[in-house]
Formats: structure tokens, C-alpha cells, sequence
């Protein structure tokens, strides 16, 4: 990992994370994203399966040998000494997988996508650079209602569980304004593109 100019791409959900990080995939950065990385492990023989079934109970694992998202969501949400064990049982394997992956990187620069970079001790030191993806939250309400089918209520206890809107923006080096349209979001990624190369050599 030594030597690596590392973005660490953070924002709230629905802000639009995967839309940016495709592009700057697209234009030769080596993305790296802790979401992927938590769903291999939770997926059937998954890593984090084992540890999952014999700290949670054997419910929360679904026929398929997959970790039942929607019943550990759910027992989450509502219990946060469960979610705190999730993340005890989750964090270190994902940090592991994801350091492993950025020091392996072939990219000019690397672009690793924490949803709760800001929440998470460890991460500012792991990065070169902060980047917000940043929309109102009227917006982002809608847009995950619309992917995700939760209602109003599910989704306003998810951005209510995440870091504010204005303490993840100063918490910003750059920032990403994805209020817009797709064009306008590439339109920026095109330009930090451009800085992070230069900032990658020098």
C-alpha cells in the first residue's frame, strides 16, 4: 500500500457512490469498494458466514447459505448492540481485504469507496484525500425509495443512523455535486480525474 495515492469516496446513501465510481473505474482509476467487499463476505461461503450464524443465529442465514440482509437490517436498525457486533465481526475482514486489494492496485491512483469513511476511525489516515458525492436530502430520500423499494420511514432511519450532510461536508477535500444529471456527475469526475493524476505523480 506504500506509495499509493489513495481518494477515499464516502457519502450518504443514495448520494450517488456508484455512479461516480464507475466513471473514474471507466477512466483507469482502481476502484476498491468496502460494500463489494461485505457482500462477498456475507454471500454463500462467504468469510463472515460462520461467524455470522453462531453470533446472530442460524435465522439469520437464508436457505441459500447468504447472510438474510433483510432480517439482519432489521435487527440492526432496531438493536444497537447488534449492530455493533455486526461491525466487530464485519470491520476488521472488510479493512484486511480492502488494504490487501489497494496494495495489489495497478491503477494510476485508487479510489476506495467507504460509505461510513467519516464514521469509521482508521480510514481519514488510510487516504490521501476526502471525496464527498453530495446531493440534497430530499433527493437522496427519493432516489433510494426508488432503487430499493423502502418506504419514507425505512429510508429516513437509515440517513438518520449516517454522519450528517454538513459533518461529512467538512470533513470534505472535494466534493462531488451529483444534484443534477448523470452528464454533470462525469463532467466532475472527468476534472478530479484530471487533479488526481497530477497529484498522484507529483
Amino acid at each position: 500500500m506504500k506509495g499509493a495515492f489513495v481518494v477515499g469516496l464516502t457519502g450518504g446513501i443514495g448520494s450517488g457512490k456508484s455512479a461516480a465510481a464507475e466513471e473514474f473505474a471507466r477512466l483507469g482509476a482502481t476502484v476498491v469498494d468496502t460494500d463489494a467487499i461485505a457482500h462477498e463476505l456475507t454471500r454463500a461461503g462467504g468469510a463472515a458466514i460462520g461467524a455470522i450464524r453462531r453470533q446472530f443465529g442460524a435465522d439469520c442465514v437464508d436457505a441459500s447459505g447468504a447472510m438474510d440482509r433483510a432480517r439482519v437490517r432489521a435487527l440492526v436498525f432496531a438493536d444497537a448492540a447488534a449492530r455493533k457486533r455486526l461491525e466487530a465481526l464485519l470491520h476488521p475482514l472488510i479493512r484486511a481485504e480492502s488494504e490487501r486489494r489497494v496494495a495489489a492496485a495497478s491503477g494510476r491512483y485508487v479510489v476506495l469507496v467507504v460509505p461510513l469513511l467519516v464514521e469509521s476511525p482508521g480510514y481519514r489516515e488510510r487516504v490521501s484525500r476526502v471525496l464527498v458525492v453530495d446531493c440534497p436530502e430530499a433527493v437522496q430520500s427519493e432516489r433510494v425509495q426508488r432503487r430499493s423499494r423502502l418506504d419514507e420511514e425505512a429510508v429516513q432511519a437509515i440517513m438518520r443512523s449516517q454522519v450528517s450532510r454538513a459533518v461529512r461536508l467538512a470533513a470534505a477535500d472535494d466534493v462531488i455535486d451529483n444534484s443534477g444529471t448523470i452528464a454533470a456527475l462525469h463532467n466532475q469526475v472527468a476534472e478530479l480525474h484530471r487533479k488526481y493524476l497530477a497529484l498522484a505523480q507529483s
